[in-house]
């Protein structure tokens, strides 16, 4: 019960227009089932393996958002079935995931993740180089992936003030794409930001997706 009620709570607090990812990793079965049964149907993990293994036991109409960084021999694992891929940020993993989705004859739809946050060792692009990908010969002939928007993950910090620049600032990122790439295209419309300790201000910033784990299944094992 605890983890519906914890779920209850937080699908009060936000909009209806932004969809909340329950990020499930580390968390057994049972926990995933329990929101699954309050009617959820979009978690995030961030192993391709854990992924699978719980692809493999629990409903088909699950909704599975890859979450964590993506190493290229790893996507094989979850082609054919990932409903978004979170953090995409090279050509290299592009050019493997549009491999497998066409295996699986699929088009699979992934964000550009940009790097925000002040701590280094966070992944990311910067503009310039989203850009680069963009424009690139071999990202028009991709015909199996399909860019949704961006990701970014903020600082970890208590300064409000950090996080709300950052986020501010992915969403700057999301406007000059789209204005300048997308401004056609209905699919680029995701922003994917803010976590269990941020999301209210991700969500004043303008994110169209939110990922929490620790507010629902509770701190990590």
């Amino acid at each position: 019960m605890e983890v519906q009620n914890n779920l209850k709570f937080i699908l009060n607090t936000i909009p209806e227009n932004v969809l909340l990812v329950a990020v499930s990793k580390t968390k057994p079965v049972k926990m995933i089932l329990d929101a699954y049964n309050a009617g959820h149907r979009d978690f995030g993990e961030n192993k391709a393996q854990e992924m699978a293994a719980k692809h493999e036991q629990l409903p088909k109409d699950i909704h599975w958002h890859f979450i964590g960084h993506l190493q290229t021999n790893k996507v094989k694992y979850i082609a054919s079935y990932v409903h978004l891929i979170h953090a995409v940020d090279s050509l290299k993993l592009l050019r493997e995931i549009n491999k497998h989705a066409q295996k699986n004859d699929r088009i699979i739809d992934f964000l550009l993740e940009f790097h925000i946050a002040r701590e280094e060792s966070k992944f990311g692009l910067t503009l310039e180089q989203a850009k680069i990908i963009i424009e690139s010969e071999e990202f028009s002939d991709f015909k199996n992936v399909r860019l949704c928007g961006v990701m970014g993950m903020a600082t970890f910090t208590d300064d409000t003030n950090q996080i709300r620049k950052e986020f501010r600032l992915l969403k700057g990122y999301f406007d000059s794409l789209k204005a300048d790439y997308f401004a056609n295209s209905a699919e680029f419309k995701e922003i994917s930001m803010g976590m269990s300790g941020d999301y209210p201000i991700a969500i004043e910033e303008g994110a169209t997706i939110v990922r929490i784990g620790s507010k629902i299944f509770g701190s990590r094992n």
